[in-house]
């Protein structure tokens, strides 16, 4: 309006000012979302540590057996009920499928009549149906129905054999051995035209349409001079706790199934790993930088030094029995000065090699060391847990600030409306007190002047 008066830069000035509530609200809103942030990092460094003390609890970890083989005809694999001994097989013929074959067709593509049920069986009486009334029956679309439905027990594919009737359809068992062949095809439909029996017919105890070109196969194995035979080449039954895959025939080759305590070891050391881990996060989460004067989003949070001090208490297990009662009879000793724990690789080895029961018992045994672990930290991260509880408590509080921040934003902008129009109007009046100043400054100018000429004359 013309005053003159700085008035814009007023406006700018107690925006800022009036800002710094926004600003204070913002600081604590980004703490409590990096507080949240710091549960879920805390969470999953908790977890982890009952993950790896899960493992110790597994059959192939503590006490574990390992296969060892010679030559290329089987490898095996020992699980938690295997025992240890040698043994020694020999692969005499692998498990395989049947394939049969059709007579060849001129036209791959070209109806075989107007479908029916396919009936399909095996050699251990199973049967399969194939539903094809009123659909597509050339070869292509046979295969591709046959193919379609994986619990029918055949797969099917097409060759061309160069001649004058080249397409010949191949029907293969899904699994090996004689019971998964097929014994019997038959087409049943009310069509009179209908040549799908003639080219899908089979009987294995006569000449058929379909002919059998490679027969299935059972596995022959000789285990120290016992007869095995299987359907499949993958045999879980002959050792006891043993799993043996086939490879292929050839001479006998041996078998070791011995103790295994490399895996006692690494689940042992995995599990130190992620403890210090996890006192390695809460370093990280609670820590203040005395040089920059800078805090951690969990610096003197009550809840991290909680889960420290539990996770800290899961470790004091011990048993009341055997040579090894203790984490630290085996090997496992915490550092004082910061609170991690360490490995004495060779104590360790040793009692895993002569004290293994009572290393079990303290580790895996009731009220152990994964016992503890494992409610130790349903305690913390649960759904009832402390972290749980803590993280909803800092989401209900960001969810107010927000509100705070959005309501305090929305009074500064009314207020910031009625600074302006204050300031339009003092604007207004200013210069409407500059104008009359003006006006009076020249009217008495001119009294001036009019009084000097009177004077002369």
């Amino acid at each position: 309006m013309g005053s003159g008066l700085p008035l814009e830069q007023l406006l700018t000035d107690l925006r800022t000012s009036e800002n710094q509530a926004l600003s204070l609200i913002k600081t604590r809103y980004d703490a409590t979302q990096n507080r949240i942030s710091a549960y879920g990092t805390l969470k999953n460094a908790v977890e982890n540590v009952k993950t790896a003390a899960e493992a110790l609890n597994k059959s192939n970890t503590l006490g574990a057996l390992k296969a060892t083989t010679t030559g290329d005809t089987f490898t095996a694999s020992a699980g938690g009920k295997a025992i240890a001994g040698d043994y020694r097989i020999e692969v005499q013929q692998l498990a395989g499928s049947q394939t049969l074959v059709s007579a060849g067709q001129a036209d791959r593509k070209a109806s075989l009549g107007n479908g029916g049920l396919i009936t399909f069986t095996f050699g251990d009486g199973k049967q399969s149906t194939l539903d094809l009334q009123s659909q597509a029956t050339s070869l292509e679309d046979l295969v591709a129905a046959i193919n379609a439905d994986t619990d029918l027990g055949v797969r099917a594919t097409l060759v061309n054999d160069g001649s004058d009737t080249p397409h010949r359809l191949l029907l293969t068992s899904a699994e090996t051995g004689t019971d998964a062949a097929l014994s019997n095809i038959s087409v049943s439909s009310t069509d009179l035209g209908n040549s799908l029996q003639a080219l899908l017919g089979f009987d294995a105890t006569q000449p058929s349409a379909m002919e059998e070109r490679v027969a299935a196969t059972n596995a022959l194995i000789d285990v120290n001079g016992i007869s095995i035979t299987s359907q499949s080449n993958k045999i879980e039954q002959a050792i006891e706790g043993v799993t043996l895959e086939l490879a292929k025939a050839g001479t006998a080759q041996s078998l070791k199934i011995a103790r295994d305590d490399s895996a006692g070891t690494a689940a042992v050391k995995g599990f130190v790993s992620a403890y210090n881990a996890l006192q390695s996060t809460l370093t990280a989460l609670t820590g203040f930088n005395v040089d920059e004067g800078t805090s951690s989003p969990l610096t003197g949070d009550s809840i991290a030094r909680r889960v420290q001090s539990l996770m800290r208490d899961a470790l004091g297990v011990t048993a009341t029995e055997g040579q090894v009662r203790s984490l630290s009879q085996m090997g496992i000793s915490t550092d004082p000065s910061t609170g991690a724990l360490k490995v004495d690789d060779a104590k360790l080895s040793k009692a895993l090699a002569e004290n293994l029961p009572d290393v079990q018992r303290l580790l895996s045994g009731e009220g152990g060391l994964v016992q503890r672990v494992t409610s130790t930290v349903q305690s913390i991260t649960g759904s009832n847990g402390m972290i749980k509880s803590a993280t909803d408590g800092a989401e209900r509080s960001a969810k107010l600030l927000d509100n705070d921040y959005i309501a305090t934003s929305e009074r500064i902008d009314q207020r910031m409306e009625t600074y302006r129009a204050q300031f339009v109007a003092l604007d207004q009046t200013v210069a409407q007190m500059s104008s009359i100043s003006n006006y009076l400054t020249q009217q008495l100018a001119m009294l001036s002047n009019l009084n000097s000429q009177s004077s002369k004359s």
